[in-house]
């Protein structure tokens, strides 16, 4: 397992893309292990061999067009719409448009270019530091991953097998809290007078065209988890309906994207949707690797160390994971390391959904956490923005989050109570 280890981030090191490093590093699994390399062939294709990986080409052509059809300003109208009469309430828009954008693009670094190019540009015209604007924006993108639907819930699902339905509804309470969190940072600064109020003016009729185009938006993530938790379609059927209800509105309602805006949705989910299933496909082998390697007895050892202390255990898969997540990349560490952990979970008496949200939450942490903070770097792209003026604002934020952690740690209510309730 060392000789493994030492490729994968070796490799990763010298700058080989994710899913070649994880296929060479599984290479070399299967050379020490001293299995015939054609097995390779078959795990490559086993890996993707899912229908519930069918989801993902569906939920990301999903938010490519909703990202592309006008959906964006809307939803920043209807957030700012609700906070103007706060002290720092576009810092609080910011916030809760990346509640809103979550149930549509599922993904951190949609947020981060969307949100970051309007905010990052309207911010500071209303008083705000560039730095500050941009911490607020990097802060709640994380929110995108976590609240469904989500990209990161499927991965899990489909090698774990825990009901992606459940992981859907289990995110939305970690995923609130993570928007509370975020939001207790910019109440304390418009406590101390450090955050202007906004200067957002709306008529009559424009809130009520607010209101509406809301609701029509709002409906998207409501008619994909409602039907699947009323059982009239799976999570990969309703991939499908998100993306001829998302072409309805971007083209018939909004009538903000032609043909040729719908083509380049089309090209960019393919993309995609290629990259994440090499990913799953290279993870696949170097998952096969490790457990011929033993790592599973490993997994189990370490489990016995904190027999009869589940809450212990769960602090030291976030410990992990957070640290997991500023180098290595989010889906890969969800392909390889929940098949892991999952059955040591179980046997502790953990509830799945509560060690699976802890870890979507914490490695989405990584996702602004530097070496590897992609997020982090778009932000600082779209906003001509230093690193390290923008790590000296989001440190609040991190610290927020991080303390948020620690409560799903400590509450497993806040992941399990929606699926509970809605399925009994």
């Amino acid at each position: 397992m060392i000789w493994v280890a030492i490729a994968g981030l070796g490799l990763l090191l010298v700058g080989v893309p994710v899913a070649f490093s994880l296929g060479l590093a599984g290479l070399v699994g299967v050379w020490v292990a001293n299995i015939p390399f054609s097995i390779v062939t078959t795990r490559l294709f086993t890996g993707v061999d899912s229908f519930v990986f069918l989801a993902v080409p569906f939920y990301i052509l999903a938010a490519e067009i909703m990202s592309q059809g006008g959906i964006t300003s809307r939803l920043i109208a209807i957030a700012s719409g609700a906070t103007r009469w706060l002290r720092g309430g576009t810092a609080y828009a910011n916030i809760g448009t990346s509640v809103m954008f979550a149930g549509i693009s599922g993904s951190a670094v949609a947020d981060a270019a969307a949100l970051g190019r309007v905010f990052m540009e309207e911010m500071p015209k209303e008083g705000y530091t560039r730095p500050y604007a941009a911490a607020v924006t990097v802060a709640s993108s994380i929110i995108g991953p976590i609240i469904p639907p989500s990209g990161l819930a499927i991965l899990i699902g489909a090698v774990t097998g825990v009901s992606i339905i459940d992981l859907f509804l289990a995110g939305v309470g970690p995923g609130l809290l993570l928007g509370l969190a975020c939001a207790a940072v910019v109440f304390v600064d418009a406590l101390r007078g450090r955050l202007p109020k906004p200067r957002v003016t709306q008529s009559g009729e424009s809130r009520v065209r607010m209101i509406v185009e809301g609701l029509a938006v709002a409906t998207l993530p409501l008619i994909i988890v409602g039907g699947m938790v009323l059982g009239a379609y799976t999570a990969t059927e309703g991939g499908g309906i998100a993306v001829a209800y998302a072409i309805f509105l971007s083209m018939v309602v909004f009538r903000k994207m032609d043909m040729a805006g719908l083509w380049r949705a089309f090209m960019r989910a393919a993309r995609t949707s290629a990259t994440i299933y090499l990913l799953v496909a290279a993870a696949t082998v170097l998952s096969y690797a490790l457990n011929l390697l033993g790592i599973s007895g490993f997994v189990r050892e370490a489990a016995l160390l904190f027999e009869g202390q589940p809450l212990y255990f769960l602090l030291a898969i976030a410990v992990l994971m957070l640290i997991l997540g500023t180098f290595l990349d989010i889906g890969a560490a969800i392909l390889i390391f929940m098949p892991l952990i999952m059955p040591a979970v179980i046997t502790l008496g953990i509830d799945p959904l509560q060690a699976s949200m802890v870890v979507m939450v914490t490695l989405a942490i990584g996702l602004v956490t530097p070496p590897v903070g992609v997020v982090l770097f778009v932000v600082m792209r779209v906003g001509n923005i230093r690193m390290l003026p923008l790590l000296r604002a989001l440190i609040p934020f991190l610290l927020a989050q991080l303390v948020a952690v620690v409560i799903l740690c400590l509450v497993p209510e806040i992941s399990t109570w929606l699926p509970n309730v809605l399925n009994s």
